[in-house]
């Protein structure tokens, strides 16, 4: 933004002055406006020269403070210069600043968004999940890798992060990373907590997202079929690890609990239902939500199993779980043991409980959303996958309402 300004060095008598030397000043004018800056230099009234702001006179004493003051004028407009390619706001009282060097302390992206990183890590635990912090770390990595492909740059003010800045580190996430459409709409979505710090801070007046409106792409889920389940279930392994593998998941099938919360469930959390029959009351892991889950038989029996296992009976476990990783690793192989071709993880059971298990059976969304801790039905809308048999028995029965009819 252009802005114009004027320099001027003034001599700056005391109220009651008399006589003696006068403080020199710098007075800064722009579009108007002005504020005022000592040079730490003084000077007699009959040796001054008001029109051209300077001293009288050719004495070596009189060239050095001509010669500083010359020295302070290059100065101011120097920074005038540099708050001009930066993008600052201009004003007397902020080029006064400047001069003075009282300015606060430039805000960038990279400064808040480590801090930002560095409080999380700090909670990791209690408030988030160690998988939460991997994601905020992989999309600080992006943004400074973006800002040195794009303008070489480790850091920039805060300020310079607009709807052109979003739009260019999209393109570099597609592009550059190679990013799948919701990988990308997800690190964007993670800039995006930084950028609502610094609004809520007032570092940043406008917000860069207000029109910036990117859209996730629908996944496919993969969930298990009701064959699949009762083929995994019926086959006997003749290792005790499958075994092993094969229930937690199951029990997961049956219940709709992510991994970490099977991981943490504790016996004391199986208790009577209003029914009377055994419930699960856990609090999930990721949103802090209170799962109230009746347990299905086929839930039930396989817990029955561990009753005397040596880790949960210490720990007070309702099953001996494994590392993620491991679960994962078993799976395929047990997969291909049952002919199951699809590519098996633990999560495949939280779909298969919201799909096969409950809804494709009749129980109603927000029934299905309490027991799994959702928050709010449109989560679980996502997992709610019909199948073309329930479609095709749904319809069936609308044949035959017209039949009878």
């Amino acid at each position: 933004m252009r802005t114009n300004i004027n320099l001027l060095f003034y001599l700056k008598k005391r109220s009651g002055y008399k006589e003696g030397t006068v403080a020199i000043y710098l007075r800064f004018t722009v579009d108007g406006k002005r504020a005022e800056a000592s040079t730490g230099q003084v000077c007699e009234p009959s040796r001054w020269d008001t029109h051209a702001g300077r001293a009288i006179g050719t004495k070596e004493n009189v060239r050095t403070l001509n010669y500083y003051l010359d020295t302070l004028q290059a100065k101011a407009q120097e920074l005038h210069r540099w708050m001009t390619a930066n993008d600052e706001m201009i004003t007397a009282e902020s080029l006064k600043n400047r001069f003075t060097g009282k300015t606060e302390k430039v805000c960038t992206l990279i400064t808040v968004f480590e801090d930002h990183n560095q409080k999380m890590r700090s909670l990791v635990g209690q408030e988030f999940e160690k998988s939460t912090l991997q994601r905020y770390e992989t999309a600080l990595m992006h943004t400074k890798d973006f800002m040195h492909w794009q303008h070489n740059v480790s850091d920039i003010p805060i300020t310079k992060i607009n709807f052109e800045f979003l739009n260019d580190f999209e393109y570099y996430l597609r592009s550059v990373r190679k990013c799948a459409n919701n990988s990308a709409i997800k690190y964007i979505k993670n800039l995006g907590k930084i950028v609502r710090i610094c609004l809520g801070n007032g570092w940043l007046t406008v917000d860069p997202y207000l029109n910036y409106k990117p859209k996730t792409k629908k996944v496919h889920r993969i969930v298990l079929t009701t064959e699949e389940l009762k083929t995994m279930a019926e086959k006997q392994f003749s290792v005790e690890r499958l075994r092993l593998v094969r229930d937690i998941f199951l029990f997961s099938c049956y219940t709709g609990l992510a991994y970490v919360d099977v991981r943490k469930l504790k016996r004391s959390e199986v208790i009577k239902g209003i029914d009377g029959d055994l419930w699960i009351y856990t609090n999930r892991q990721k949103t802090d939500t209170l799962s109230r889950i009746p347990i299905l038989p086929a839930a039930l029996s396989i817990v029955g199993r561990y009753q005397d296992n040596p880790q949960c009976i210490c720990d007070d476990l309702l099953l001996p779980v494994m590392s993620n990783q491991k679960l994962n690793a078993y799976l395929k192989e047990i997969a291909d043991l049952c002919g199951i071709s699809k590519l098996l993880t633990f999560h495949i059971a939280r779909h298969t409980f919201a799909t096969t298990v409950t809804l494709n059976n009749g129980v109603p969304i927000e029934s299905v959303a309490k027991m799994m801790g959702h928050t709010s039905i449109k989560t679980t809308q996502i997992y709610a996958k019909v199948m073309d048999h329930k479609i095709s028995f749904d319809m069936q029965q609308l044949k035959e309402k017209l039949s009878a009819g």
